[in-house]
């Protein structure tokens, strides 16, 4: 609740049963799109000057002087100060009534630099060893899958209302569409029709928004979705094994809901089991990978959905005996989009030259580089090694410590030591945050990047 102001110069605002005094200039620094801001356009003040053209000699805003003063003091100076008797879901609160919530959060997070993380929060789960996966949010926030459910955290790592597949079926994977939506992709199970696919929810109430069907020859088909990705557009992507063997990927329209395609799994080439998708707009393809032990050999491929066609391919079937207890379990398309990483069970990390199609991977050992060359359990569950690449570096999941490698030749620049919630079975990155997921005791760590110095 608000009332009028005073003059063009010094502005007087009682917030609460408090009185500041700031200038129209501060204010205005909030922009027009907030509610600070838009107190300084005419149309706001319009026919509040009592006729006579004399402003009233403040504004009255019912709402907390102890958060008005945090925020005020970020307008003045840039810098985020919250004194100790400031609960923080009190300023966020606040700043989101003012629309101040991403100025806020841009002076508590820096933009996301791997050698510069810090360790700002632990998370624990609900159920023990059940979660699975863990996804950045665009706006800070993430959600974790559990089993049949999805919690989802707000950037300030509150919990909201858990979204549920229909069904309660297992849950893949999760992809935010944006802070608001969130897509999940479901296993179905045996003896069960139509519980398993792709749905999008509100990230907000976790209410459901529609469900992303699969058609062969016009006839709508059950499927299992496995991992999913966003494209260019609205293309939204998932991995799909239907009961038919009608395996491959299908490609939707994240507004509507409808198919726009399905690209059909040739010989020699797993699609439908795919644990890994990456859309690269570099070349505006899709990249597919099924990786071990999900299947006996590793598949990494690129789709191009314009004409159907597989423009590169790599597979370690028939790798030489030397190498053959090696397998890839992970991978990750470089920025630059001329290569793909890969890392094997070992720790081992390895390139692949997306502009050769015939070449083998260049593997370099990183047994010197970890406290130990085994992969760890996590329960009864291996916890393979994870890769993401961000901001010009390549991050690695090993045991539970996360690896960062910069520069053009990826040297080891810093590693990340988490929780004490076991080995790391997941990682996400997004909205300036790393989230990583510990499956042994279901923690989530939120690694950020102290914003630079105010000078």
């Amino acid at each position: 609740m608000c009332t009028p102001a005073t003059g063009r110069g010094r502005v007087r605002l009682n917030v609460g049963g408090r009185v500041f005094e700031t200038t129209a200039a501060t204010l205005a620094a909030a922009g027009r799109d907030t509610m600070l801001g838009a107190m300084l356009d005419a149309s706001w003040n319009a026919g509040r000057d009592g006729g006579d053209g004399a402003w009233p000699a403040e504004y009255f805003i019912d709402r907390d002087p102890a958060c008005f003063a945090v925020l005020l003091d970020l307008l003045r100076t840039g810098g985020l100060h919250v004194p100790p008797g400031v609960p923080e879901a009190a300023l966020h609160r606040e700043a989101l009534y003012y629309g101040l919530l991403d100025r806020v959060r841009a002076a508590r997070l820096g933009e996301l630099d791997g050698d510069r993380l810090r360790l700002a929060a632990s998370v624990p789960g609900r159920a023990p060893g059940d979660g699975t996966a863990v996804r950045a949010a665009p706006d800070g926030g993430c959600c974790v899958a559990h089993g049949g459910a999805v919690r989802v955290y707000n950037w300030a790592l509150e919990e909201r209302r858990p979204v549920y597949y229909p069904a309660h079926a297992p849950v893949n994977d999760a992809a935010y569409l944006d802070a608001a939506t969130l897509l999940v992709a479901a296993r179905e199970r045996p003896g069960r029709r139509d519980d398993g696919g792709v749905a999008a929810f509100s990230a907000l109430t976790g209410e459901p928004r529609h469900r992303f069907r699969v058609a062969h020859d016009r006839q709508p088909r059950s499927f299992t979705a496995g991992a999913l990705a966003l494209g260019a557009g609205c293309d939204v992507f998932a991995s799909c094994k239907g009961r038919f063997n009608e395996y491959g990927v299908g490609v939707w329209d994240w507004n509507t809901g409808e198919q726009a395609g399905f690209f059909y799994e040739p010989p020699g080439c797993a699609l439908g089991d795919a644990d890994r998708l990456q859309w690269l707009d570099a070349t505006g393809t899709l990249m597919v990978a099924t990786m071990f032990p999900r299947a006996d050999s590793s598949f990494i491929g690129l789709l191009d959905f314009r004409d159907k066609s597989v423009v590169w391919s790599w597979s370690d079937a028939g790798t030489p005996a030397s190498l053959e207890d090696k397998h890839a379990v992970h991978a990750v398309a470089m920025e630059d989009g001329r290569s793909v990483c890969v890392i094997n069970q070992y720790d081992d990390l390895g390139f692949l030259d997306l502009r050769r199609n015939a070449a083998g991977v260049r593997w370099r050992s990183r047994s010197k580089l970890t406290a130990s060359g085994k992969t760890k359990a996590c329960g009864e569950e291996t916890c393979y090694p994870k890769l993401a690449a961000h901001g010009g570096q390549l991050f690695a999941s090993t045991g539970d410590t996360i690896s960062v490698f910069s520069g053009a030749d990826r040297v080891l620049t810093s590693t990340l030591r988490c929780s004490n919630g076991g080995a790391i079975c997941d990682f996400s990155i997004g909205g300036d945050r790393l989230f990583a997921l510990h499956s042994e005791e279901n923690v989530f760590d939120v690694w950020e990047t102290p914003p630079p110095p105010i000078i």
